[in-house]
């Protein structure tokens, strides 16, 4: 079934058909996004076309540090008219922002909140619905919105909210001779392509992201006034970003991105849900001779905190993820052997042909051997024992026998929980299962009926013999 028609399926199905929409929306697994300045997932100040994971939670704190000696005063016409007071202060933000259904996205964001005697607090709220989610790796769209609430002055003019958050009696809904400025509510549209990096040799995995989009409101509103913009793109904005996974549980995010007025650059490590970020702005205004002026056109430091929560019935701190890599299931054979090849083949024993069994391989498929009572895998009409094609002849698939991460008792981390080997191997029904993401390069499969948060994981050890892995509650909580 196609992601999005099959998520418009389930909206129409609503609650009867849960366990379907749960296993369509596990089909795509992108990277994890990092958290914006102000306004929820995203780059540092542009969004993306994915949103935050079903019932994952991100509070950030961010701020810049601002050091003019002089600032531009203004007349009526929003010409310049003089120098006014310095600045030398750090402004900062808070948001709070939550994912539904793995398709939307909303959140809160409280901005200056520490100069509560120059134009009060702003406050605001965002959005985002995703419309396609890429599979794996592709293109993603989605649309949203954001409004913030104008300073207030109290001396009865009309003022908008800056892109940089902060209260500023220059910046006004109307001026002589100038179109009107409308910054409260901004609306975009968004695209991102997610691409599999090339995970090879030295390098470490990695996914790079690319996004361009169109908004309104503060990604356009305000080009015509000189001392709040240089060079603008009448809405249209766009970046791009590399994540590269450190061990099991960290993203290191390196981005650029052009927000409408002002390029941005930025770097952000999330270490288990817990996020620290610095990012340099506005670095496309060369400096003057005399100094920068305005607050618009000053390259500033920035800083930022955030936490990213998943609630599974109490609260854990979610880990962040790369793309699922899928593992090739085609067997790659040596070079050829010489033109001829003898096989010989010891006669079998009375009762050797063994019985007929059915296989689940971890590429979700079941074929039918033969076994016999010493353990020999029988294949063809002559019923050659299948370790003595080996090398050449495997089944497909990739399995967790010898990986070092199975052999030691290593526990698996998925979406922000973690899962521990139970007692005991055996087989499995292909037909009972379904593959919802992978660990290492090997599948994860739950019971098909299964809702989330998943309780169990079947992983596969060697054709047709699977391991149990289960949530251990009781071990979460103690840590």
């Amino acid at each position: 079934m196609n992601t999005s028609w099959g998520w418009i399926y389930c909206l129409l199905s609503a609650m009867s058909l849960w366990p379907l929409c749960s296993a369509v929306l596990l089909t795509a697994q992108t990277t994890t996004m990092p958290s914006t300045q102000r306004y929820g997932s995203g780059l540092i100040n542009i969004p993306v076309a994915s949103v935050l994971p079903h019932m994952m939670i991100t509070g950030t704190y961010s701020g810049f540090f601002m050091d003019l000696g002089r600032t531009i005063e203004i007349d009526m016409s929003g010409n310049e008219a003089g120098f006014g007071a310095p600045i030398k202060n750090f402004f900062s933000d808070a948001s709070f922002t939550l994912g539904l259904f793995d398709r939307l996205e909303i959140g809160a964001t409280l901005q200056s909140f520490n100069e509560p005697d120059s134009g009060g607090n702003m406050w605001g709220v965002f959005g985002r619905a995703q419309l396609l989610r890429p599979q794996s790796q592709g293109l993603g769209l989605a649309f949203g919105g954001r409004y913030v609430t104008a300073p207030n002055f109290e001396d009865g003019i009309a003022y908008q909210p800056t892109r940089l958050g902060i209260p500023d009696k220059r910046f006004r809904n109307s001026y002589v001779g100038l179109e009107d400025v409308n910054t409260k509510l901004s609306l975009y549209g968004v695209a991102t392509v997610h691409i599999q990096g090339f995970d090879q040799g030295a390098l470490p995995e990695h996914d790079i992201t690319f996004t361009g989009g169109y908004g309104s409101g503060m990604f356009k509103d305000g080009d015509e006034l000189e001392f709040y913009r240089s060079i603008d793109s009448e809405g249209w904005f766009f970046g791009s970003a590399v994540h590269v996974g450190i061990g099991n549980s960290s993203i290191l995010t390196m981005m650029s991105e052009y927000d409408g007025f002002d390029v941005n650059l930025g770097t952000q490590f999330d270490v288990a849900g817990i996020r620290i970020g610095a990012q340099y702005l506005a670095l496309n205004y060369s400096e003057p001779s005399g100094g920068h002026h305005s607050e618009y056109w000053k390259p500033k430091l920035a800083v930022l905190g955030s936490v990213a929560i998943g609630v599974r019935g109490k609260l854990v701190l979610s880990r962040p993820s790369l793309m699922e890599r899928f593992a090739p299931d085609t067997v790659v054979l040596p070079a050829p052997p010489p033109d001829t090849v003898r096989i010989e083949v010891a006669t079998l024993p009375p009762g050797g042909e063994g019985s007929l069994v059915n296989l689940c391989l971890s590429t979700g498929e079941t074929v039918q051997v033969r076994l016999t009572p010493e353990g020999d895998t029988l294949i063809g009409p002559d019923r050659i024992p299948m370790r003595t094609l080996q090398p050449v002849l495997d089944f497909s698939g990739t399995y967790a026998g010898t990986a070092q991460w199975f052999v030691s008792g290593d526990p698996i981390s998925f979406e922000g929980r973690m899962y521990e080997k139970m007692v005991g191997q055996g087989p499995v029904d292909c037909e009972q299962i379904m593959r919802v993401g992978q660990h290492l390069g090997v599948g994860l499969f739950t019971p098909r009926n299964a809702d989330r948060p998943f309780e169990i994981f079947y992983v596969a050890v060697r054709p047709g013999i699977w391991q149990t892995y289960f949530y251990r509650q009781e071990k979460l909580m103690s840590n």
